[in-house]
């Protein structure tokens, strides 16, 4: 695949959906992961943490706010990557969530496609959340993310990662946007972002012609699960919003 079609697919591994009843075994490599992009999010084997991908190194934030560098042989149940090559940047400064996602769709014309967001700069607030460590035999989602620690700091300088999916793809991904954040000193906070106010910061967007969805067929409870479609919206949005 040439290097300019690469830059224009998101590479998601799982759904978000397999989440739900509680699929939290690692199916894919980090290794593996980070051939098909160098930005990106998602979780970690059992549940443990929030991945944040920044520049083709993959960082787990854990449930006591600790962020470590993970090894090529640890492994995701969910994930999406992209290699980074925006088509527009802009400045912004003095907004919050709500009002730069709502600039984004406002002002770009993807309402309709996928597409990666970078924000690099100053958060005068910052405010996320990271799942709790599970064990086997896993919980479902809901179960698993009734306790979620939290975390805020201000005047940080990070870098925000993240996703939108068009409503259409609820359980594919998450509809909306999902957006990690991981401060530039890799330990002061991170995780999966509840709020934010934005400084002054450089926001960059990325829209894929291609959604590469891969599936983890070695996986048996995979395989084999048979998912209630039922209120899945609901736990996801319970879960990840």
């Amino acid at each position: 695949m040439a290097e300019q079609k690469k830059q224009s697919v998101l590479f998601q591994h799982g759904t978000l959906s397999l989440l739900v009843p509680g699929l939290f075994e690692g199916t894919m490599t980090v290794g593996e992961l980070l051939q098909h992009g160098n930005y990106g999010i998602g979780t970690v084997q059992d549940f443990n943490g929030e991945l944040v991908v920044l520049d083709g190194h993959a960082y787990q934030v854990v449930e006591s706010g600790a962020v470590n560098e993970l090894t090529a042989d640890q492994s995701v149940p969910f994930a999406s990557v992209h290699f980074d090559d925006p088509i527009a940047q802009t400045e912004l400064a003095n907004l919050n969530k709500a009002e730069v996602e709502r600039y984004l769709l406002q002002n770009y014309p993807y309402r309709n496609v996928f597409f990666a967001v970078k924000i690099v700069g100053e958060f005068a607030q910052m405010h996320t959340r990271v799942v709790e460590e599970q064990q086997k035999p896993y919980p479902s989602l809901t179960e698993a993310t009734k306790t979620q620690p939290k975390f805020n700091q201000d005047n940080i300088h990070g870098t925000l990662i993240g996703y939108y999916a068009p409503e259409l793809f609820q359980g594919v991904a998450v509809g909306g946007y999902h957006v990690h954040f991981l401060s530039d000193d890799h330990k002061t906070i991170g995780g999966h972002i509840l709020d934010y106010r934005l400084k002054k910061g450089q926001v960059s967007i990325q829209p894929f012609a291609t959604l590469e969805q891969h599936f983890p067929l070695e996986n048996q409870d995979f395989l084999q699960q048979n998912f209630n479609y039922d209120g899945m919206s609901q736990s996801i949005d319970q879960a990840e919003k």
